[in-house]
């Protein structure tokens, strides 16, 4: 007789019903809640490589120097205009009163130049008149001179005497003498044009001088401004590299300046910049401070990878070529949510989520 091989009084073990009924209600809700999720971020873009940004102001020497007062020290907030150090400023004021000098001796030339001039235009006609009389005065006596020697030499030996016909000659070549001088004096005074031109080219030489005094002047007065380094711009101090007693020279980087305007650059995937556009809301965290929400704005979309903007940009063209997803660089405004008591730094981690319904 074939006997059953359970033992007795144990029963077949069973799913229960309840428990069956209530894991497929968790995994159907898991998948509700992933589809809810998933519907409610369609529109929703984030990335974790995004950081703050802004202004930097590199602040140089504009002269050569020692530094006699720093007046600044790090992280020091500054208001444009105030005086960040001085330079020594001996050598660039003596510079400032020799171009002061030169200017005046300039202008003291031209005034007596100009003084020249006006003298020249009535001297010089003046000796062309002069010049015109004395040659005919100098030709009427050579006229008389020669009757003279005529009568001397044509009247009889007796009513004459060798001394009289002497003297008569010698008042002709002295008479001829003179019309010959007379004659070179007209002619040193007939270009009275051009001795004019000449007085005023000498008026004209000393504006030029003038012109070239007064830059020399201006760029003295610009070296002795210079000697006092001013902040261009609002912004806390960074990255100084001066202390006092320094020599610094023209062009040497001496701080940074930090403007207080901060905006915020995602690199989001190629993939994710499909449906951005200028103007769409956006939401950020900060992870330096995680209790500070802002609310901003997409700017704009820089037009290049960031790859592409390296030092050295990849050439696809040469060698193996891998396809790697390209992160597009995206400048996000801040328009609320800043807190004046946390101010934040440049290259601070962001995470931004972009609506782009």
């Amino acid at each position: 007789m074939a006997q059953d091989d359970q033992p007795s009084g144990s029963t077949p073990k069973k799913s229960h019903p309840v428990r069956r009924a209530i894991l497929i209600l968790i995994v159907l809700l898991i998948v509700v809640g992933i589809g809810i999720y998933v519907f409610l971020t369609r529109n929703q873009y984030s990335t974790d490589d995004a950081y703050t940004e802004g202004r930097k102001i590199s602040v140089a020497a504009h002269v050569n120097g020692y530094v006699t007062r720093l007046l600044v020290n790090d992280n020091q907030f500054v208001h444009e205009g105030d005086v960040l150090f001085t330079v020594d400023n001996r050598d660039y004021e003596a510079a400032l009163k020799k171009a002061q000098a030169a200017v005046e001796q300039a202008n003291a030339n031209i005034d007596a130049y100009r003084l020249q001039v006006a003298v020249a235009q009535k001297n010089f006609p003046g000796k062309l008149v002069t010049a015109k009389g004395s040659l005919a005065a100098a030709q009427a006596q050579l006229v008389k001179a020669e009757a003279d020697y005529r009568r001397q030499r044509s009247v009889a030996r007796a009513a004459t005497s060798q001394q009289d016909i002497d003297t008569a000659r010698a008042a002709l070549e002295e008479a001829r003498a003179k019309v010959l001088q007379a004659e070179g004096q007209l002619t040193q005074a007939e270009p009275v044009d051009a001795n004019l031109s000449n007085a005023s080219a000498r008026v004209t030489q000393e504006q030029a001088s003038l012109e070239s005094a007064r830059a020399q002047l201006r760029q003295a007065e610009l070296n002795m401004e210079w000697t006092q380094v001013r902040a261009p711009h609002d912004g806390w101090i960074a990255e100084r590299s001066i202390e006092q007693g320094n020599f610094v020279q023209t062009g040497q980087k001496l701080f940074t300046i930090v403007q207080p305007e901060v905006w915020v650059v995602a690199n989001f995937k190629e993939t994710q910049i499909t449906r951005m556009r200028n103007g769409q809301k956006v939401d950020m965290s900060v992870d330096a401070y995680p209790d500070l929400k802002l609310h901003g704005h997409i700017d704009s979309i820089q037009l290049g990878s960031g790859e592409n903007f390296s030092t050295f940009p990849p050439e696809n063209a040469t060698g193996n070529f891998v396809k790697t997803v390209q992160r597009i660089p995206v400048k996000i405004i801040i328009d609320n949510g800043l807190n004046p008591q946390m101010p934040l730094a440049l290259g601070l981690s962001v995470t931004p989520t972009v609506y782009v319904k």
